[in-house]
């Protein structure tokens, strides 16, 4: 994609600006969620701070530039990116396709690589949900968002993120076919996708988006019966202090929810 075609973080914020050595002192409570470990490249550090200030098209290249290593960094960014601020439908769903064959690569060159699945998993889901999770499902991507998660959690069972995303899968997959068929076709299930999101939130209790996921969960499987606990958890995420321009972004997502 063109520079020009990537939209400016719209929230820019000294804050979120971590020079120098700021990087690694607050590494473990920006990567709270995802576990990634700091990297020794300096150039993949580099491609980080970009990420975590919002400068997402200049974190893509410099993670591109810095080779393999710095995939997790280029990848989260164009994520991050895609997600919460392209509104072109297409260039969305090209940017969750080019991250997904990067993390198979990253796979193939890192098997224990969790970020790796991880980011694949999200990557497929959001792809999923923009061309609907039920021609998702019959294509065989349910199957690959999954096993890349299972596959992370396995890895790394304290990976907040990644629990957050299965309790999400669960939750949709139920909610698009039903329970019955949801178990029985794809594994799916109310119970585990509630646990994934408890996980979660021990493991990660400040996260604004496991926080969203949750709410967004337990309104589709459960409507109204649950919705004070929903309106809850959007609270709390709105509440939030967020600590870079991911955490921003879904602050400002929490804050859009409690106004529909």
């Amino acid at each position: 994609m063109a520079k020009s075609a990537w939209k400016k973080f719209p929230h820019a914020d000294k804050s979120l600006v971590f020079a120098g050595a700021a990087l690694k002192k607050n590494w473990d409570r920006l990567h709270r969620g995802d576990r990634e470990p700091f990297p020794a490249d300096t150039a993949v550090q580099e491609a980080w701070r970009l990420y975590h200030q919002g400068e997402f098209h200049k974190a893509y290249e410099a993670g591109l530039a810095a080779g393999i290593d710095g995939y997790n960094a280029a990848n989260k960014a164009a994520m991050i990116y895609a997600n919460y601020l392209e509104d072109n439908e297409k260039r969305k769903l090209e940017l969750f396709q080019e991250i997904s064959e990067r993390c198979d690569e990253l796979k193939d060159e890192q098997p224990k690589n969790v970020n790796a699945y991880y980011i694949q998993s999200y990557a497929l889901g959001r792809y999923s949900q923009g061309i609907s999770v039920i021609k998702a499902l019959t294509q065989g991507l349910g199957g690959k968002i999954k096993n890349a998660l299972e596959t992370a959690l396995k890895l790394d069972p304290k990976h907040a993120d990644a629990h957050s995303a299965l309790g999400a899968y669960h939750a949709e997959v139920v909610d698009k076919v039903g329970a019955m068929v949801g178990k029985l076709t794809y594994g799916a299930s109310k119970d585990v996708a509630v646990k994934h999101f408890e996980t979660a939130l021990k493991l990660a209790p400040d996260s604004a988006i496991a926080c969203i996921e949750y709410a967004n969960s337990l309104v589709m499987l459960f409507g109204d019966k649950r919705m004070d606990e929903a309106v809850k958890l959007y609270n709390k995420a709105a509440a939030s202090t967020p600590v870079d321009a991911m955490e921003r972004l879904d602050v400002e997502l929490a804050k859009s929810e409690l106004e529909d």
